[in-house]
């Protein structure tokens, strides 16, 4: 429609060109053109009815050069006075091949990737962008339009089909997942170069700082007289009759039991070849080892976790995180001083800011768009050659004829006075000659 055409069918009367101020000029041009025909006509018959040879012969060749003018002009849109006469109707006719050709013309004249890229290139986008995020109203308009977006996508993600569809493909996903062969090698990352023995040291530094905790001191004392109690009362009683108090002597036993082990857990901690590093290096090794190859081992595991996905509480838990991203996000959204657009918009001015003083990074996203552009462009530009002649073969003729006429017929009528006027011209011209030679 932008180029002069009528919209197809179904868009009728959009983005049409032929304004009222057109369709008087291109009447106004019809009509002068054929008030001089008429003027010749008349000019024809006077001068042979008065004898005036010179006058007569340009009259007569003027009426031959508008008629055959007029017939050049209506010939290119319709057939002259409806007579079926070989090779007019031009444009409707040919209409099928007109827009082929031109659809093609476009594709390679104007979309060809090489012109694109070099067009792309010449402009800078990645300057053209920074400069644009810089402007606070520009990184604002932004973030508006991308919460607007965030906002519609919401609603649409709350839609019950949407959501059991989401559910399902992240469950057939998870399903399909590999977890004991993605921890095998996650673990196998884990021990390379010994760090998995940096994760011993620390717990062993944990677990060393709880044992010399006071509280865990006296509960272990508390647990040591309560179980001895129980399993020895006797005993327990034989020590209180020779003076002995239990809960000290619990104390006591709790006291030498943490000493033991921390002295165990410092020794293990200073020796980096300790048995029990060894031992602690065979056990990770024999569970990597089978969660790569112990097939018993990884269904067991597969299992768990198809138990796991199947569980309806995974389902609803997943349900209500959402539903409480949704309420926030909304409730966000809605408010005029929105976090999300505030993050966004500082985000979008940030980014403008870095490709602003980083030539590196400019030069790295213009490079990024060109590739784009250079995957993009082929199937683009076949894309829209292809729309480009399926609309105008879909345009129903008699509007085509319209439009065209409506927006280039003013010009064609000049054709018109043109050929009146030269061919009157080339008449007296041709009398003259025939004079002459005669």
């Amino acid at each position: 429609c932008a180029l002069g055409f009528p919209a197809p069918a179904g868009l009728k009367g959009a983005g049409t060109m032929a304004t009222p101020e057109k369709m008087a000029a291109l009447a106004r041009m019809k009509l002068i053109a054929t008030v001089l025909f008429v003027a010749v006509t008349i000019l024809f018959v006077v001068a042979r009815r008065e004898g005036w040879p010179w006058v007569a012969a340009f009259a007569e060749a003027a009426m031959i050069g508008a008629l055959a003018d007029w017939f050049a002009v209506v010939a290119l849109f319709r057939r002259p006075l409806g007579l079926p006469i070989p090779h007019t109707a031009i444009l409707p006719r040919n209409k099928a091949r007109l827009a082929d050709n031109l659809a093609i013309f476009i594709r390679d004249r104007f979309l060809d990737t090489q012109s694109l890229v070099a067009r792309l290139r010449a402009a800078q986008p990645a300057d053209r962008i920074a400069a644009w995020l810089q402007d606070e109203n520009n990184a604002r308009l932004l973030a508006d339009r991308l919460a607007v977006l965030l906002a519609e996508s919401l609603d649409f993600m709350d839609d019950k089909r949407v959501r059991r569809l989401v559910l399902h493909a992240l469950r057939r996903r998870a399903g399909t997942l590999d977890l004991a062969g993605g921890v095998g090698r996650i673990m196998d990352v884990l021990t390379e170069d010994g760090r998995h023995q940096a994760l011993l040291d620390e717990g062993l530094r944990k677990l060393a700082a709880w044992l010399d905790d006071p509280a865990v001191k006296e509960g272990f004392a508390g647990m040591i007289v309560d179980v001895a109690s129980k399993e020895y009362p006797k005993v327990v009683s034989m020590l209180g009759l020779v003076g002995i108090n239990p809960a000290e002597l619990g104390e006591k036993v709790s006291v030498g039991i943490v000493a033991g082990v921390n002295g165990l857990l410092d020794e293990v901690a200073c020796d980096p070849q300790h048995p029990r590093r060894a031992a602690f290096n065979e056990l990770v090794a024999g569970y990597i080892e089978r969660l790569k190859h112990d097939e018993a081992f990884r269904l067991r595991i597969e299992q768990v976790k198809r138990d796991f996905l199947a569980h309806p509480g995974v389902a609803a838990y997943l349900h209500e995180l959402w539903d409480e991203l949704r309420d926030w996000l909304a409730r966000d959204m809605g408010r005029p001083d929105s976090r999300v657009r505030r993050k966004i918009a500082s985000a979008a001015a940030a980014i403008g800011v870095s490709m602003a003083g980083n030539p590196a990074l400019r030069d790295s996203v213009n490079e990024h768009i060109e590739h784009t552009v250079e995957s993009l462009a082929p199937e683009l530009r076949d894309g829209l050659s292809r729309h480009i002649a399926s609309t105008m073969r879909a345009w129903n003729d008699e509007d085509l004829v319209r439009e065209i006429e409506h927006s280039v017929g003013r010009d064609l009528q000049f054709i018109r006075l043109n050929g009146t006027v030269v061919g009157g011209l080339i008449g007296v011209a041709l009398y003259a000659v025939t004079h002459l030679i005669t």
